[in-house]
């Protein structure tokens, strides 16, 4: 410390402190100290002012607790019907599909009736060669050896350890797998196949509606047997398909359950009946340079007059 500061020091004079110091040690602004020391000298309201102050917060504060009980009231009155409306729903669906696995039962006893009837009517060589037409084209239930493949998705994975939050969703089997699996069992050789027993024919349809899966507009979930009836060499000729060797890879990599096995005395349902549809020839002798509709399905085409799947076809 030099002569200089020692004298000022000794004279009384002080250094202010700086920003961060000051602000540190007086951290509140001085107005609101200011405001508070004029509140406490000032009276408080009396007579009718400071009963009306109050009556109106007691006021407020009755109205908002009213109304936070009737939204509550609301919300736990509306909440029974919501459930109640939602068990309606689900014993509906459940009284649907009740009703309409008995029609498909009813349906496979009629058809069998069908088949004894017509075949005593038949020749025993008519008869047998309209069976072996039905189990070509999936209208008839057919046994024998063949494969079964199986597909499963994934099995889900738990809560993320850090956020708590829930996982990505595990991979699925998609219904171009079923697809792609579907048609390299047509081309080992399968007489017929069934996805879950939904028979496939050569107009059925795999497709996907959302989340679900769909064989012939019916759903289908996991596991996915897709099962084959067909010769002794199917199973090999499918393992060298490409489906099975990308399937082979997307399980070893994802976690899909893929399977192939062979498998004995396999016994596959007949298909529901087709909608089957006609063309009908033009009524008119001279038709319009144009054609219509039904000109134009029934002209001859590449292969001949009019134009038919094969029995063992594919899977759009």
């Amino acid at each position: 410390m030099t002569a200089g500061q020692g004298e000022e020091k000794r004279g009384g004079r002080v250094y202010a402190p700086d920003f961060l110091t000051e602000l540190f040690r007086n951290p509140l602004d001085p107005g609101y100290a200011d405001a508070a020391a004029r509140r406490r000298e000032s009276p408080a309201p009396a007579g009718w002012r400071g009963t009306s102050v109050r009556a109106v917060a007691m006021v407020v504060v009755v109205a908002l607790g009213f109304l936070f009980a009737v939204a509550y009231r609301e919300t736990i009155a509306d909440e029974p019907s919501r459930s109640q409306a939602r068990a309606g729903l689900i014993a509906q669906i459940k009284q649907r599909e009740g009703e309409t696995d008995q029609l498909s039962d009813r349906a496979d006893r009629l058809r069998e009736e069908v088949s004894r009837q017509r075949d005593a009517a038949l020749s025993g060589s008519q008869a047998a060669r309209l069976r072996n037409m039905e189990a070509g084209t999936g209208l008839g239930r057919v046994r024998g050896d063949g494969v079964v493949v199986q597909l499963a998705d994934a099995a889900p994975k738990g809560d993320d350890a850090v956020t708590g939050d829930s996982a990505v969703g595990p991979p699925q089997v998609g219904y171009s797998d079923l697809q792609k699996v579907a048609n390299d069992l047509w081309a080992a050789g399968a007489e017929a196949i069934a996805v879950n027993g939904q028979r496939l024919t050569a107009t059925s349809t795999i497709r996907s509606a959302g989340a679900a899966i769909l064989v012939d507009f019916r759903p289908v979930t996991s596991p996915y047997k897709v099962t084959a009836i067909g010769p002794d060499s199917m199973r090999d000729d499918f393992e060298e398909s490409r489906s099975a060797y990308l399937m082979r890879r997307v399980a070893e990599t994802t976690g899909l359950s893929f399977e192939v096995r062979e498998a004995e005395d396999l016994t596959l349902p007949a298909a529901p009946e087709p909608r089957l549809r006609y063309a009908k020839p033009s009524v008119s002798p001279s038709p319009s340079p144009s054609g219509s509709a039904a000109d134009r399905s029934s002209s001859p085409g590449p292969s001949g007059p009019g134009t038919s799947p094969s029995p063992s076809g594919g899977v759009r």
